[in-house]
């Protein structure tokens, strides 16, 4: 496959290149806005670091090195929360934001495509060294609940590795 060609305009990444509507056919990288696929920063940071996706700005490539620094500028939470993004996208789910929900991620189950079914698990992130109060968790129980999704709570160590726990409604 070629590598997609995709451009920064303020905080957007996006493209209209056939190669970027294949890979969303396919894999569902991306949102379609319009006639263009619209990249979130973590599958652009996925993809460039897969060697699928290369950046412009300004029509001036950004070397890869520089990627992260300036994604970050954009959201200051994107180190914490893209090793959650590329292991789930690695084991096969398919991750899109949920910014609307107030939550990180919300996660389609394998097989599973965005638009023709319910994402499974609402993502909260968070960093193992941040305490989270009775009240901050039972708002994302909340959350999950009222969207209809299992919470997933995703905690990242100093590694960067990941540990799930996905919370569920218990009736005795």
């Amino acid at each position: 496959m070629q590598k997609i060609i995709a451009h920064i305009v303020g905080e957007i990444i996006s493209s209209n290149e056939e190669a970027a509507h294949a890979l969303y056919k396919k894999s569902r990288f991306g949102e379609l806005i319009g006639e263009k696929i619209q990249y979130s920063l973590s599958e652009t940071l996925f993809l460039s670091e897969k060697g699928k996706l290369e950046i412009l700005s300004r029509n001036k490539k950004i070397p890869k090195k520089e990627i992260l620094s300036k994604l970050k500028s954009f959201d200051k939470r994107i180190q914490i929360k893209y090793p959650v993004f590329k292991d789930l996208r690695e084991r096969g789910y398919i991750v899109k934001t949920a910014l609307k929900f107030g939550a990180d991620f919300r996660v389609y189950d394998k097989g599973k495509k965005p638009g023709k079914t319910h994402a499974k698990w609402i993502v909260f992130v968070d960093h193992e060294s941040k305490k989270l109060t009775w009240h901050e968790f039972s708002a994302k129980n909340r959350v999950a609940h009222s969207t209809r999704k299992k919470l997933l709570l995703a905690i990242v160590d100093e590694e960067g590795d990941v540990s799930y726990y996905e919370v569920g409604w218990v009736r005795p």
